[in-house]
C-alpha cells in the first residue's frame, strides 16, 4: 500500500516537472548563442564529465569508493552536468547565456 502511494506521488510529480519543462522550452527561444570555441569547450567538458561520472558509478559498484549520500550525488551530478554540457555543445545554446549571465566561453 505505502509503495503504490509511493508510486502515485512520485508519478504526479515527475508529470507535472515534465508539463513545466515542456511549458518553459516552448516560451524561452532556443537560438545559436555561443561560438564554435563555446561548444567544443562544452562538447568536451560533457564528454570528460559523464566518463568520471561512469568511472565513479564503477568504482561504487565494486566497493573501492564508499556508497553513501555524497558519493551518489556526486555521480548523479556528474553525469547530469556532463549531459547538459554534451546538449549544449550540438545544440549551441547556453541556459546561462539565455538567462543572460555574460560567460567568457
Amino acid at each position: 500500500m505505502i509503495c503504490g502511494l509511493l508510486y502515485d506521488y512520485l508519478s504526479i510529480t515527475i508529470k507535472t516537472m515534465i508539463y513545466i519543462i515542456k511549458q518553459l522550452m516552448r516560451a524561452m527561444a532556443r537560438e545559436c548563442n555561443i561560438d564554435a570555441r563555446g561548444k567544443f569547450f562544452r562538447l568536451v567538458g560533457g564528454s570528460v564529465s559523464v566518463f568520471a561520472g561512469i568511472v565513479a558509478f564503477l568504482l561504487i559498484v565494486v566497493g573501492i569508493l564508499p556508497e553513501n549520500i555524497f558519493t551518489t550525488a556526486s555521480v548523479v551530478g556528474m553525469f547530469a552536468g556532463g549531459a547538459l554540457g554534451i546538449y549544449e555543445g550540438r545544440s549551441g545554446w547556453c541556459i546561462a547565456r539565455a538567462m543572460g549571465i555574460k560567460t567568457p566561453i
